[in-house]
């Protein structure tokens, strides 16, 4: 393809011809050969231009970057204002424009985004039809599993996995869409056919420092859209209407608690499942919860608006199960444990509320919990402080610590408890003896929840991924062999 071709839309000054073929695209100068466009990126660790010699030598036939170095080789350069935006616009048009080729529906919030991609795309596949699936658990084209590394891809990769969908047959891809995403410009040169907003609660100060600057990067999704799209929000949340102040997108509303244009509410619900009214439609349904009954509502609006006949829908609900690692539980020895990836302060405290709800009287629960390392620390200590309140047991442990000393995050989430409170805390800085401990504390009848690390297969510490699983802990723990 041609380098005038790939640049097309962009908003660039041209330095040399833009005749050249291009083979290549890269963003990554390992990765360069001979007839590659190379696009560097300012990083927060490395920056691409300082890269840019080298990729040159390696067979860079054209760069597209911010600025072009004082002693940059010849070369053609395409400068642009954020080359970040640019490769994504570069890859769409490299790659053909997959997103335009199916129906892509993205979702962005703080919790629900797994499940919700997860079972629509389970939805859509019972329906016999051709699914691409974009998830933090696993990539997929149809039932075909990819390994994945990132909430959201980068744009390359993102526009890399559409293609092939398309290839493959696919006309709709499921994908979450991470804060990270919209504001790295990871999602840049993507058309997309619906959007979906869950909920925003306290995550990923880490990274965008303020509440303000994290809902903007969920808003600026929306923002984005084009005036063909459908725009899904859960106007529960108060930040459901905001999101959807400026987009062009057709605006449709979901909720629990008022009117708006697809409604549900609980009718029973049990450790086996919930019967469930939805739009004046009444369903059984194996998954748990209130947090899960928003998104079963999410599921059942937005295949709604990507042209599935009700019935149909409803009786796919019926038939879906729990995606891993999300309210998943184990018994064992008349103990009832539950893993689930609730990793902030307001998905644990779903967790623990629906469990609290559905628990006999003299149901003890025994929380086990951690907070990832080099992430978001103001979380910690509100972390502990909500399992402690909503648990009659609290184990304090490991999640996954990466490059952070173990001890140094349980000190944060310990600086949310009194002294009453941590006399009836254990701290157990290994997650396997920590697990090994809950259960040797649990009666009979007890509820055991371990939270944090949910599908993950991997205990991550000091850059060396493990192989950790806390079904497979809890099972052997409680004497199950499957």
């Amino acid at each position: 393809m041609k380098l005038k071709q790939i640049i097309q839309g962009i908003d660039a000054q041209l330095q040399g011809p833009v005749d050249v073929e291009v083979k290549d695209l890269q963003f990554d100068s390992r990765r360069v050969g001979e007839g590659t466009l190379f696009v560097a990126q300012p990083g927060t660790k490395v920056d691409g231009h300082d890269y840019i010699a080298a990729a040159v030598q390696a067979g860079a036939v054209a760069v597209v970057c911010q600025h072009v170095p004082a002693d940059a080789p010849t070369c053609t350069y395409v400068v642009v204002p954020d080359s970040s935006e640019a490769l994504g616009l570069a890859a769409a048009n490299f790659y053909g424009h997959p997103s335009r080729r199916l129906q892509l529906v993205g979702i962005t919030g703080t919790n629900g985004k797994t499940t919700t991609v997860t079972l629509l795309h389970r939805l859509f596949r019972h329906l016999g039809r051709h699914a691409g699936l974009i998830s933090t658990i696993v990539n997929k084209i149809d039932d075909q599993e990819l390994p994945t590394g990132h909430t959201t891809p980068d744009a390359l990769e993102l526009n890399q996995l559409l293609a092939r969908m398309v290839e493959a047959g696919c006309d709709c891809c499921f994908m979450e869409v991470s804060s990270h995403a919209v504001v790295q410009r990871r999602i840049a040169g993507l058309e997309f056919a619906g959007a979906i907003f869950s909920n925003i609660t306290h995550d990923h100060l880490d990274f965008h420092r303020t509440m303000q600057a994290y809902i903007a990067a969920k808003k600026g999704f929306f923002d984005a859209l084009p005036a063909t799209a459908w725009a899904l929000v859960n106007i529960d949340d108060k930040n459901g209407r905001v999101m959807v102040q400026n987009t062009r997108a057709a605006v449709h509303t979901y909720s629990l608690r008022q009117m708006a244009d697809h409604r549900c509410r609980i009718v029973e619900e049990g450790f086996e499942g919930m019967l469930l009214d939805l739009d004046g439609s009444e369903l059984w349904c194996r998954l748990v919860g209130r947090f899960n009954a928003y998104n079963l509502l999410a599921i059942y609006s937005a295949a709604l608006l990507c042209g599935v006949p009700k019935e149909e829908v409803l009786r796919q609900l019926s038939l879906l199960e729990p995606a891993p690692g999300r309210f998943q539980y184990v018994s064992g020895r008349g103990v009832t444990a539950i893993v689930d990836y609730a990793h902030t302060p307001d998905a644990l405290q779903n967790v623990l509320d629906t469990i609290r709800d559905l628990r006999r009287a003299q149901q003890q629960i025994i929380t086990v919990v951690g907070c990832g390392g080099d992430r978001d620390r103001t979380k910690r200590p509100e972390m502990a402080q909500i399992a402690m309140r909503l648990s009659d047991k609290l184990v304090l442990t490991s999640d996954n610590p990466r490059t952070e000393q173990p001890d140094a995050i349980l000190d944060d989430m310990e600086a949310g408890l009194s002294a009453e409170q941590l006399s009836h805390t254990v701290r157990i800085t290994d997650r396997r003896q920590a697990i090994r401990t809950a259960c040797l504390m649990a009666r009979e009848g007890d509820i055991i929840l371990v939270a944090g690390k949910g599908h993950e297969k991997y205990q991550e510490v000091n850059g060396v991924r493990s192989h950790f699983d806390d079904v497979e802990e809890l099972e052997n723990q409680l004497g199950i062999r499957n």
